[in-house]
């Protein structure tokens, strides 16, 4: 997975020549803040921003999602620096290395997935298109759409009776074929396993 390199910069309020830690973290506070123009920097530079992907991890499980989506967690501006650790001969650090370091420097290791099933365990995915009462040759059903709000794509839940907390409900997850389910293929039974179940829940 590459990173979306946006460009590299400099800033003008830097004084020296922009590579050493106190130069860089100076133009990492400039990129941060809000008050901050365009005439502050020039190109090119030592600092890369990256472009973020709207939707975060659960759309790219990138570093540069990653990092934003935690920010956007702890509260303040959504605005993040990437760092990499790197090992006394200057490569990248492996994680046994980085749990040692992060033991010794109190600070705690979290990877992309379990961003990714935070978000996904906390956060509104979907909301609801459309809703409409069909009847089947199976009896009525209420149809639910419900629209992503990650990438648009809609899916249907075919719901027969009240729904509660306190009872276990069966369930069928049952994946597009248009060719099985509307056309009636032989060559796939998704047309009958699709029959079976709206049976078994009627």
């Amino acid at each position: 997975m590459t990173s979306n390199l946006e460009f590299d910069c400099e800033g003008t309020v830097v004084v020296g020549s922009g590579v050493s830690t106190r130069d860089r973290v100076t133009m990492v506070l400039a990129l941060a803040s809000k008050d901050s123009k365009p005439e502050y920097f020039n190109l090119p530079g030592h600092i890369f921003p990256l472009k973020y992907r709207e939707g975060g991890v659960l759309k790219r499980a990138g570093h540069t999602e990653a990092s934003v989506d935690l920010a956007v967690l702890a509260g303040p501006d959504p605005v993040a620096v990437l760092c990499e650790i790197v090992d006394d001969d200057g490569s990248m650090v492996g994680l046994p290395k980085l749990r040692e370091f992060a033991q010794a420097e109190k600070l705690k290791i979290i990877s992309t997935a379990d961003l990714i099933r935070y978000r996904r365990k906390r956060e509104r995915l979907v909301e609801l298109a459309a809703a409409a009462l069909i009847p089947t040759m199976w009896g009525p059903f209420k149809a639910y759409c419900y629209r992503s709000l990650l990438d648009g794509i809609e899916h249907t839940a075919m719901v027969k009776g009240e729904i509660s907390d306190d009872q276990d409900i069966l369930v069928r997850v049952h994946s597009e074929c248009l060719t099985g389910n509307v056309f009636g293929s032989a060559r796939c039974d998704c047309g009958n396993q699709l029959a079976l179940a709206m049976k078994q829940i009627e």
